[in-house]
């Protein structure tokens, strides 16, 4: 009898969870918002699409479906209007950032892109934005220059000796090389080595991975998060990882400094020396939580966003020879004219508008995130889309989304440049684009290191267009999306330019 009434516990229990569901369905002020049906009653359906990896193209045929609001689980709403993104974006807006960034931090500890305390993180931001400022950035442009010579050594490697090569692999060497001279005045080797050192990319992959799926159930996150750091190849052992690989750097970059050697480079002092120099002068002010902190969000953000967005760019222009071409003849006026250097400054770029056109389009067609950027409804509701959201409901637009809504980009699927160049004779329709182009995100959480990409692709981009053909060596650009929408290879053959 006792047995019986044992196994009559959970059959309870689940039927209770069952009637829980289908009461708040049916009871719902937002039950008549559309969308597939099991999200009525789970996040299972949402769960399973972010784990396919494919949920930006999934997302953009929802809203084609469904219309300018699309249920995606019981209490999540994903969105796609202009008035939308003004209302839950913008500057100064009180929508707070979801549970769902819970999972990407670790638990009863808070990161810069994961806080949900809006004061804090405004604090944080404000206490470290001259870092991060363009102009401080643009200091850093001979290490950006350095990196592209060395890739460029590795390109001419391939080119003698005939062998294809993953673009897009090299590209997020050059990332990590990069943000590794910005941030510790070093290289991490990636260029040198052509492999994945310390399992650095690996690492970041895997943290993206847990942190996109475990935020969707962030109650468990608490409790997943210690047994799979025991894990050596999860995400959760990732994140610790990434903490020791930060804090080794930090304690050559120690090293350096107390016993006055200095890493052979010219340039600015790198970011986390500047810190030190801060937290040496007050303790209180930056503290080793912070300067670690800092360190892993320039690594983890720093190096797969940008590699992501240089090879879409290069993606779309080799698919795209006539805008490759443009490019090109855009490039060697500027030579010709004595208005561009061998080593392209990004002042030089600043004035090139096809190239700043190509730079938009592609990050238009292929922003480096693809899940909706979640966020809660304040205290009181609001009114979003026309429609009235209770306190606590989570909302969200995914930056894919707008980026291919047809009645703002006509022919959305099309990599075209010139819409932007055209686009300047027509003030609202400008207006219009810029509102719903949102790459980088938008508001007080814009990415706190779009300077540093933008630097990144706006040197290296008409450097390899001016000096190699790079011929693709397949049909489609596959990608795995987990946050980031990666490209799985980008295989190319690569030859000196030629100038007929």
């Amino acid at each position: 009898m006792y047995a019986h009434l044992l196994l009559l516990i959970p059959v309870l229990w689940v039927s209770f969870q069952v009637l829980l569901k289908l009461g708040k369905a049916i009871s719902s002020p937002l039950r008549d918002i559309p969308g597939p049906f099991w999200t009525r009653f789970t996040s299972l359906w949402y769960f399973n699409q972010v784990r396919r990896g494919k949920f930006e193209q999934m997302n953009i045929r929802l809203h084609e479906k469904y219309g300018p609001i699309v249920r995606l689980s019981p209490d999540h709403y994903s969105i796609s209007d202009i008035s939308a993104i003004k209302t839950v974006y913008a500057a100064g807006s009180k929508f707070p950032k979801s549970a769902w960034y819970d999972g990407w931090r670790p638990p009863h500890q808070w990161t810069v892109f994961a806080d949900r305390d809006m004061k804090r993180n405004a604090d944080t931001r404000r206490q470290f934005a001259s870092l991060y400022a363009m102009s401080s950035v643009v200091n850093y442009e001979p290490f950006a220059d350095r990196c592209i010579d060395i890739l460029f050594e590795r390109l001419d490697e391939f080119a003698r000796h005939k062998k294809s090569l993953d673009l897009a692999h090299w590209f997020q060497c050059y990332a990590f090389d990069v943000i590794g001279d910005i941030t510790f005045g070093h290289r991490f080797g990636f260029l040198d080595q052509g492999k994945d050192i310390e399992n650095a990319m690996n690492t970041v992959h895997k943290i993206v991975m847990y942190s996109s799926l475990v935020g969707i159930y962030p109650k468990w996150h608490p409790w997943l998060f210690g047994p799979m750091s025991k894990i050596s190849r999860s995400g959760a052992a990732g994140r610790a990882y990434l903490g020791t690989f930060v804090r080794e750097k930090m304690a050559l970059l120690r090293k350096e400094r107390s016993t006055n050697e200095k890493p052979n480079q010219t340039g600015p002092e790198s970011f986390m020396a500047k810190m030190m120099q801060v937290s040496e002068q007050d303790p209180t002010k930056v503290t080793e939580y912070h300067l670690v902190l800092m360190g892993q969000l320039n690594v983890a953000a720093g190096s797969d966003t940008t590699s992501i967005s240089l090879s879409g760019m290069m993606w779309y222009l080799i698919q795209n020879p006539e805008a490759l071409g443009k490019l090109r003849d855009e490039i060697d006026e500027f030579t010709q004219q004595g208005r561009c250097s061998h080593a392209i400054t990004f002042k030089e770029t600043q004035e090139m508008p096809y190239l700043q056109a190509v730079i938009k389009e592609a990050l238009r067609m292929h922003a480096a995130t693809g899940l909706p950027m979640w966020r809660e409804v304040p205290a009181g509701g609001a009114q979003i889309s026309g429609r009235f959201f209770p306190a606590g409901t989570v909302v969200g637009v995914n930056s894919w989304v707008p980026h291919y809504d047809e009645k703002v980009f006509p022919n959305a699927t099309t990599f075209s440049p010139e819409r932007w160049l055209e686009a300047e004779s027509e003030p609202e329709r400008l207006k219009e684009m810029n509102q719903m182009y949102m790459p980088f995100g938008l508001g007080s959480r814009t990415c706190i290191g779009k300077h540093i990409s933008i630097l990144e692709m706006s040197k290296l981009i008409p450097r390899l267009a001016r000096d190699y053909d790079l011929t693709s060596l397949q049909a489609t650009m596959n990608t795995e999306n987990h946050w980031f929408v990666r490209p799985a290879s980008l295989e190319v053959d690569v030859s000196p330019r030629r100038r007929d």
